[in-house]
């Protein structure tokens, strides 16, 4: 059976033994994470000094001899003496020094994720010096922060709105003293040398402890499930007294970035932060993924050229407050100089801008849905509807307008982006969008109607941002201001009932598509030269559109199929 033994006991036996009752302070902390070392034992030399230490609990300060070598072991916690210890370490402290000692890392690492830096995981005691039990201004907390998680990169902290706490520390490392008056903190935990993504957000309530001094962990695993299924990352607050606090987390927010800005001087840009570059050589036409970032407080986010060498080249600044827990899009539009581009028909400014949209979905409300809205991002076009079979998706869209979201089967369609009358067919373009059921997606507008007049840049298009940051070009039907039948090319007989008869009079093959009234793609199929005999007889009564494209020109007509 295990002996126990009382602390000071053992302190005093072991003072005694080793002739000497100068003494330091010591705080020990369990912030190792492995499940097999959930609970342990702590023995200094022979005696047992803390029996089933817990996980994430700790030792108030206590009174330890000093000046002579002191054996620390870990033993599980059903050891019956320090034979049973599975580790050992030894220190020699120094008189009158207070120190916390931090159990941390993991027993077999072979098992357990790697460091993303490298650093050893293996189990260990982390210690450092040069503690103190009150704060050095009555009216500040003072607390020092010990990276301790394993599987985490390096990491800066910031108080959200406030200050950067941390620039970089790695896993094991131990900040000095970081001094704060006594109030209640927003604290993001990002890659380091980052602002965004935020890794993790907490709440610090420091409000009653003026004069005090804390030490705070990186507690557990970012990824339990590559770790054993241990401990998921917290962020913990321990007290002189050996209170562990674990703090809540805190709301944030997230936000893609879609470029979208035709300008060609703006191609490619590089996107910053709170002044710190975070999308570097962002392209136009790409987008981000889903980024958490910083609620409720305004994030300054700058643009700047492709070739910017820091904060001073960025060309504009938006200041933004994101709401807790919302999610967001931005869509960088415009030009930088509208005098040198062609004028919106609209009157709408074409500068270069921002422009958001908030309660974006990253999952589809309908999960048998593709759910998407529809960003009017082409500077030179007029307002605009966008068609499906004649029924219009997006009615009246001016430039820079964003639509609600818009839930449709997932399936291939046809949009007819049209004059706000439906009048005219500006272009046409098949909208891929089956194997999307659940998703998301932001379509938009992008490029110029005419190129011409607008320094040479790209033409107009159709393209979709999924979530992940993919970025889906819709293939063109009709070309921009080109509706030319191609010469040679008629289906008859119309109406049909059991096969439809293509001619093509020319020496090239054509790839058409036969479109319901709905928009959705029920056929795909080659035309060739000397024509096609297609069946019918598995489609539905009703009027069809078949579609044919050479790449620049295109036959269109509509067919009936009766029953």
């Amino acid at each position: 059976m295990k002996q126990k033994k009382f602390l000071l006991t053992g302190l005093l036996t072991f003072a005694i033994a080793s002739q000497t009752f100068a003494g330091s302070k010591i705080q020990i902390i369990h912030n190792a994470a492995d499940p097999a070392a959930a609970v342990v034992d702590v023995y200094l030399g022979p005696a047992l000094i803390i029996d089933d230490f817990a996980f994430r609990t700790a030792t108030a300060f206590l009174d330890v001899p000093s000046g002579v070598p002191l054996v620390v072991s870990i033993a599980p916690s059903t050891s019956t003496s320090v034979l049973d210890a599975i580790a050992d370490f030894t220190y020699t402290l120094d008189d009158g020094e207070i120190y916390v000692a931090v159990a941390n890392g993991v027993l077999n690492p072979a098992t357990f994720a790697t460091n993303p830096d490298g650093e050893a995981t293996a189990f260990n005691i982390l210690v450092t010096s040069g503690l103190s039990l009150t704060a050095g201004d009555p009216g500040n907390v003072d607390f020092v922060v010990l990276h301790g998680a394993t599987d985490a990169p390096s990491v800066s902290v910031y108080a959200r709105g406030v200050a950067q706490l941390i620039p970089s520390a790695t896993y094991t490392d131990f900040t000095s003293y970081i001094s704060v008056p006594a109030a209640s903190y927003i604290v993001d935990v990002t890659p380091a040398g980052a602002v965004i993504p935020v890794v993790a957000a907490y709440t610090a309530d420091l409000s009653s402890l003026a004069g005090g001094t804390a030490v705070i962990l990186a507690s557990g695993f970012l990824d339990p499930a590559a770790n054993m299924d241990g401990e998921a990352f917290a962020l913990i607050a321990v007290l002189t007294d050996g209170t562990v606090i674990t703090l809540p987390s805190a709301a944030t927010a997230t936000l893609q970035v879609i470029h979208n800005s035709a300008d060609p001087a703006a191609e490619v840009v590089d996107i910053y932060v709170e002044e710190v570059l975070t999308v570097d050589n962002f392209v136009f036409r790409t987008a981000t993924g889903t980024i958490t970032i910083p609620s409720g407080v305004p994030v300054s986010i700058g643009v700047a050229p492709g070739t910017s060498m820091g904060a001073a080249d960025i060309l504009a600044n938006f200041d933004i407050t994101f709401a807790d827990n919302q999610n967001y899009v931005a869509v960088a539009n415009g030009v930088l100089n509208p005098a040198t581009f062609a004028a919106n028909p609209d009157g709408i400014s074409t500068a270069f801008t921002l422009f958001s949209a908030d309660n974006i979905r990253l999952v589809a409300d309908d999960a048998s849905k593709v759910e998407f809205i529809a960003v009017h991002g082409a500077s030179d076009a007029p307002t605009v509807d966008v068609r499906v079979g004649g029924t219009p998706l997006v009615d009246d869209a001016s430039y820079g307008d964003i639509t609600g979201y818009i839930a449709v089967d997932p399936d291939t369609y046809i949009l007819d982006v049209t004059t706000a009358d439906g009048a005219t067919t500006v272009a046409s373009y098949s909208a891929p969008l089956d194997g999307l059921a659940g998703g998301t997606a932001v379509v938009f507008a992008s490029g110029f109607l005419n190129p011409a007049v607008n320094n040479d840049g790209p033409t107009f298009g159709l393209f979709a941002a999924l979530v992940d940051g993919t970025v889906v070009q819709f293939s063109t039907f009709v070309g921009v201001n080109d509706n030319i039948s191609l010469i040679g090319l008629s289906a008859y007989p119309n109406p049909t009932t059991n096969t439809l008869i293509l001619t093509n009079g020319n020496n090239t093959n054509y790839q058409a598509s036969m479109m319901n009234m709905n928009g959705q793609l029920v056929k795909s199929f080659n035309v060739a030269s000397g024509g096609n005999t297609i069946n019918v007889t598995d489609l539905s009564a009703g009027m069809y559109t078949i579609l044919v494209s050479d790449g620049k020109s295109s036959y269109q007509t509509k067919v009936s199929i009766i029953k």
